[in-house]
């Protein structure tokens, strides 16, 4: 028998669990869709594959939802204004995503005539689009044959295959192995089976190996924990930068916000003033460094963990009078702080200094 029969029966039997058993996702054509003559847009499988980097399905389906009633083409957001989409972006993280979605929106829409790309390296050239995402759009929505390889699929790969090299030594083995696996026909459906087979069988903790189609394929099953795998190297500590934040009160309870520069982590974001975010224990992290002349009280802290570093940040607040502040910002009022394009850690600070900050206003 040859590589090739031995892999296709694999994939066979998980496109029949997949059609019986696929998740229901808002920017997904299931199988009884494409049946009924359904095509994917590519609009919408490059929007959600950007939003679910580093985010899981759950969170995501809000946003998704936001972002395509109010841009429901690719053309539509290239043309909206940027701070509109960081603001209905906040809270997603990773806010360097939501900068190259306009820019890629905006090469789609006025570089390729709001066409995208069908192939991957088509995709590649955009803004934003790397090798996973490149791969995840050409297979689910052109039909390519790709080898999408996301943490789901490597879990189930490295369990299937029993891959003792750790994560992420162990990815080009794993994307050739998937590459092999994936089939000429329906190489969507079988990008998106992997995935929803890791995320609701062959899960980190107590896979239901049971119910898995490759059962009776798997090399780890029976012979070893598979939640032993995949292998993982071990994590570095990671570092810590401290800062300080500024949250200033004027006499109506506006809160005082300004912009952060287009570049650098959370760049384009609103924020409240604050110190740099350094490792050393300094002046510069301390009531100090702050923006303005006030009666600063301290709060205590908030701790944010980014992708590289752990940041603790020391909070202090104060009323002022409205008129006293320096600097370029401007006074938002509190019952409308949600709907600025406020990062985690700063709606973090800003809850430290005032606890109902973000409280829904009560009807009278």
């Amino acid at each position: 028998m040859t590589q090739s029969h031995r892999t296709a029966a694999p994939a066979d039997l998980l496109l029949a669990w997949y059609d019986r058993h696929h998740r229901d996702l808002p920017w997904r054509v299931s199988p009884p869709m494409a049946a009924r003559g359904i095509a994917p847009d590519p609009y919408r499988i490059w929007l959600s594959e950007v939003m679910l980097q580093q985010t899981t399905v759950q969170a995501v389906k809000s946003y998704f939802a936001l972002f395509t009633a109010r841009w429901p083409t690719v053309t539509d957001l290239a043309n909206a204004d940027n701070e509109d989409v960081m603001k209905s972006w906040a809270g997603l993280g990773y806010y360097a995503r939501a900068r190259n979605l306009k820019k890629c929106a905006e090469a789609v829409a006025f570089e390729h005539g709001g066409v995208f790309p069908d192939t991957e390296d088509g995709l590649k050239a955009l803004p934003g689009i790397g090798d996973y995402t490149a791969a995840a759009i050409a297979a689910i929505a052109f039909n390519r044959k790709s080898a999408v390889l996301d943490g789901n699929v490597e879990r189930v790969v490295s369990r299937l295959h029993a891959i003792e090299t750790p994560l992420p030594a162990a990815k080009p083995e794993m994307r050739a192995l998937v590459a092999e696996m994936t089939p000429e026909d329906r190489p969507g459906d079988f990008a998106q089976a992997m995935m929803d087979l890791g995320a609701t069988i062959c899960t980190p903790r107590r896979p239901a190996c049971a119910l898995c189609p490759f059962n009776a394929d798997c090399r780890v099953l029976g012979r070893n924990d598979p939640e032993l795998y995949p292998r993982k190297a071990a994590k570095k500590e990671k570092p810590v930068r401290l800062g300080a934040a500024f949250v200033a009160e004027d006499e109506t309870g506006a809160v005082f916000l300004r912009k952060r520069g287009e570049s650098g982590l959370l760049g384009g974001m609103t924020e409240v003033p604050g110190s740099a975010w350094t490792a050393r224990i300094d002046g510069e992290t301390d009531i100090s460094a702050a923006p303005f002349s006030a009666d600063w009280q301290a709060c205590g802290t908030v701790v944010h963990v980014f992708t590289h570093f752990e940041l603790r940040l020391s909070v202090y607040r104060s009323v002022v009078l409205r008129d006293a502040q320096a600097g370029a910002g401007w006074w938002q009022p509190k019952e409308t702080l949600d709907g600025e394009a406020l990062p985690t850690v700063m709606k973090k600070a800003i809850t430290q200094a005032i606890p109902d900050a973000f409280q829904k206003k009560r009807k009278a």
